[in-house]
């Protein structure tokens, strides 16, 4: 088979690994696997659905192949925000994968192949294939094998999210919270090690909460660091209300873990975050800075943070402002909010202006630029 597939990656971490299983599975089904989008005959984009900027790209690079016979998949949130509708949207898009049905890609690939050697009639809806109804992923598709960097591994232990922040699509894309099995992992890290990985990133929308019969995110990583042959251990993302003394106990104390902590905030506004409906409030956390400085000494801290959320007051942003400089976080993400389909948060009134938004955005920024260059003197 001669066969050329090629992957485009939007968004987080947990997407660039979904798109390595995919990269994995299409290789040991024979596919060749090229870099270059313009040599394939298929071009997959794995897409995200957080920000409305990543989605007006993704839709912007489709755009680009509308008048050539490439194969087209629209694979991951976007697929499974958009399903068929996608079709309408981009009508070169032959195929809609959502994130649980990624096992199905090869068969579907397969398909579309079959159609167009056939060169059946061209209607809008005749050729085209969705699957967007899967519910979990079978834990076979971690183990295909296939890693881009050949030193580190991005290893996922968690599925979708259960906390419905309001502004936020994962659970209503990729779904509710499902753990994988401890087991599973470890095996996945073990046949990682064997190809020569000697760091290793775990990944879930809050990892925190992991838990697998008795087996919970900090006894997880006891196992981890146990594992002969692994050098770093670090993981990505936490969620402040799941977050305990516990784990840092266990930065501290196991060798192989990362001293670095990425606990979002996304608002230092009591008000904005019960809107947020995030579950922990300033002091909350501000308290868990602090336990988390004393323990782990000389950790990193990282953090999200949305800007112009609806409502958010000219007294919200100078909490969320103050907060940051009184943490003083290495590195934040920061972003402008946009609303997103299904949310709550899209039923209220997006009453921050796009130039106020710029404004609270920039103000963030060049505080968050300012301390990070402080802070690595």
């Amino acid at each position: 088979m001669s066969v050329k597939i090629s992957i485009k990656t939007f968004g987080c971490q947990m997407n660039v690994r979904d798109s390595e299983v995919v990269l994995g599975l299409l290789k040991n089904a024979g596919y060749i696997i090229t870099d270059d989008s313009k040599k394939a005959d298929i071009v997959l984009f794995n897409t995200c659905s957080v920000r409305q900027h990543a989605e007006d790209r993704v839709w912007s690079e489709i755009g680009t192949f509308k008048d050539t016979d490439k194969i087209v998949g629209l694979i991951g949130c976007m697929a499974q925000e958009h399903k068929e509708k996608a079709f309408e949207r981009m009508e070169n898009i032959d195929l809609v994968v959502g994130p649980s049905d990624i096992e199905k890609i090869p068969a579907i690939i397969k398909k579309v192949l079959e159609h167009r050697e056939k060169n059946k009639s061209k209607d809008l809806f005749e050729y085209k294939i969705w699957e967007t109804d899967g519910e979990k992923r079978p834990d076979e598709i971690y183990h295909s094998g296939f890693y881009e960097d050949k030193n580190h591994a991005y290893v996922v232990i968690s599925e979708g999210c259960s906390n419905y922040c309001s502004y936020c699509v994962v659970p209503y894309v990729r779904g509710e919270l499902k753990n994988r099995k401890h087991e599973d992992v470890i095996n996945e890290i073990k046949e990682a090690i064997k190809k020569g990985i000697t760091k290793i990133t775990l990944l879930g929308q809050n990892v925190n909460a992991y838990k697998d019969k008795n087996v919970d995110f900090v006894e997880l990583l006891t196992q981890i660091n146990a594992i002969k042959g692994l050098d770093e251990l670090s993981f990505f993302t936490s969620h402040p209300k799941d977050t305990s003394v516990k784990l840092f106990e266990a930065m501290r104390d196991l060798e192989k873990v990362k001293k670095h902590l990425h606990l979002p905030i996304q608002s230092g506004s009591d008000r904005v975050l019960k809107l947020m409906n995030r579950n922990y409030n300033r002091n909350f956390y501000l308290d868990l800075v602090d336990k988390y400085r004393k323990i782990v000494k000389g950790g990193i801290l990282s953090t999200d943070i949305i800007v112009g959320f609806p409502a958010e007051s000219e007294e919200d942003f100078k909490d969320t402002f103050d907060l940051a400089e009184k943490v003083k976080f290495n590195s934040a993400y920061i972003f402008k909010y946009s609303p997103r389909a299904y949310t709550e948060a899209a039923k209220f009134a997006d009453s921050i202006s796009k130039e106020e938004k710029e404004k609270r955005h920039a103000a963030i920024l060049d505080l968050q630029r300012k301390i990070s260059k402080q802070l690595k003197k």
